[in-house]
């Protein structure tokens, strides 16, 4: 029997005092959702659990049935991979947010805070070129990432994530990466220049290099689990995990990383690639982007939008049942912005046909229960 997850990120919350205590997910209306958990079951369990980093990167890799010991240390590299690039043992690869600073030098926004896409845009082409040791790729919007030789101090340099960040001090974030590269201590210095020229109303804006990775290999899909698996997603980490394990990755033209993306054209992409594999992974990132920016509604808004314009299709359309899990793969506060290692709802059971028994009070207690149900063939 095929299967699919429906991994929603950063779907885990904290209670909003202004629902009564309810989070996005209890606050947002999922027919579907109640209808597959009350045939199936419905429980809530920490993906990263106590040994992983909340975030998508591990937790993403660990929901596939990646062992620990092969994940990377940071997903530079991996988004490398989405955007069809790679490099050799020699070199490395830093994710690069372009972040807004307020007139006291502390971070604003990890985000571009204030900027149109339109000048994120053109801060990215002035940063372009500006020392030739350091190539600079303008992903999207704010997201950027640097290639540059391999230096042992800058892997080993634990910067703080920009988005775990905002309202401290940016030259004491920066100064250990500052000084443990020359190279980057110089390219940082020139862009700060060059990016003078988007500064407004008490903000101006700057480069934050963080998460240095090297290259690495990591095992297939099909080698872990036996089975073909398949990926329909926008987010670069989500389709450089899917490309890296060997996995068929289809990203519709409407897809986008935020709450606006296409749900509808995801469903039919999904639908797609359940005729060629055995397991697919729908990936949806604009919940946890809600979250960062602080905006609950609109995290309740678009889980409510999964559940009618891609679960609903699915099941009104597929021929023969589906096992599915919908869950999270960290928690995403959505009063602190930041993520947490908590619990996800986690929504189990079957789409079309009828349900096997032993499913019907099945609860979660752990991830390696969600690989079971996703990866083994039914009895």
């Amino acid at each position: 029997m095929r299967s699919l997850l429906v991994l929603i990120d950063g779907l885990g919350d904290d209670p909003i005092d202004a629902w009564g205590g309810r989070t996005p997910y209890e606050q947002a209306a999922h027919p579907v959702m109640d209808a597959i958990a009350a045939a199936g079951g419905l429980g809530h369990c920490s993906i990263c659990e106590q040994d992983i980093v909340p975030e998508s990167c591990s937790c993403i890799l660990r929901l596939l049935g990646v062992n620990k010991r092969d994940m990377p240390q940071n997903r530079a590299y991996l988004e490398l991979l989405a955007h069809d690039r790679d490099i050799s043992e020699y070199e490395m690869v830093l994710r690069c947010n372009l972040a807004a600073v307020d007139a006291q030098g502390r971070l604003a926004g990890f985000n571009a805070t204030g900027l149109t896409p339109a000048k994120m845009q053109e801060a990215a082409a002035v940063c372009d070129a500006v020392l030739k040791d350091i190539e600079f790729i303008h992903l999207s919007e704010y997201r950027n990432l640097l290639i540059m030789n391999k230096e042992a101090a800058v892997l080993d340099c634990a910067v703080r994530p920009p988005h775990e960040s905002v309202g401290e001090a940016v030259d004491e974030l920066l100064e250990p990466l500052r000084r443990a590269s020359l190279s980057l201590n110089y390219f940082l210095s020139e862009t700060n220049k060059r990016l003078a020229f988007l500064a407004h109303d008490g903000l101006h804006y700057i480069l934050y290099p963080w998460g240095p990775s090297a290259r690495q290999t990591l095992p297939s899909f099909e080698s872990l689990h036996g089975i073909k698996g398949g990926a329909v997603c926008k987010a670069e980490i989500v389709v450089g995990i899917a490309r890296a394990l060997g996995m068929e990755v289809l990203i519709p033209p409407t897809a986008t990383g935020d709450v606006d993306t296409d749900v509808a054209a995801k469903a039919e992409a999904t639908l797609e690639l359940l005729q060629r594999n055995d397991f697919v992974i729908a990936h949806f990132n604009g919940s946890d982007e809600a979250s960062h920016r602080y905006d609950y509604a609109a995290k309740a808004a678009f889980i409510t939008k999964i559940d009618q314009e891609f679960l609903r299709p699915l099941a009104n359309r597929l021929s023969e049942p589906v096992k599915v899990i919908v869950c999270g793969d960290h928690v995403t506060s959505s009063i602190t912005g930041k993520h947490g290692a908590g619990c996800t709802p986690v929504i189990a059971g079957y789409l079309r046909g009828d349900l096997l028994s032993d499913c019907r009070t099945w609860q979660p207690k752990n991830y390696h229960q969600i690989l079971n149900f996703l990866m083994k063939e039914s009895d």
